[in-house]
């Protein structure tokens, strides 16, 4: 079910956003540097909870950091989660 993760990038901030069914989910994130970002917020209708879209957001932000070096501070509790739920993810949490 892997839709399509669009990505705003902004001088100071962000976002990662997907639309299934008609429905917007929106990961935000601030920068901090030019190396850093911050993951504020995860917004996902409860209509398309269950079905892996947030996690689907954080992983794209993920392997984004990856590709450009930059580390991530997950300030959102859900990115938070989603980080230390998938250890092989933690390469790019900022220490």
């Amino acid at each position: 079910m892997s839709q399509e993760v669009e990505r705003e990038d902004g001088v100071s901030k962000g976002c990662y956003r997907i639309v299934v069914d008609g429905h917007e989910s929106e990961m935000t994130y601030s920068r901090a540097g030019q190396k850093l970002i911050i993951i504020d917020h995860t917004d996902v209708p409860a209509v398309l909870r269950g079905r892996k879209i947030g996690e689907q957001l954080v992983r794209q932000a993920v392997e984004d950091a990856r590709r450009e070096g930059i580390m991530i501070i997950p300030l959102c509790p859900f990115a938070k989660a989603q980080i230390e739920r998938h250890t092989e993810w933690q390469d790019v949490l900022s220490k």
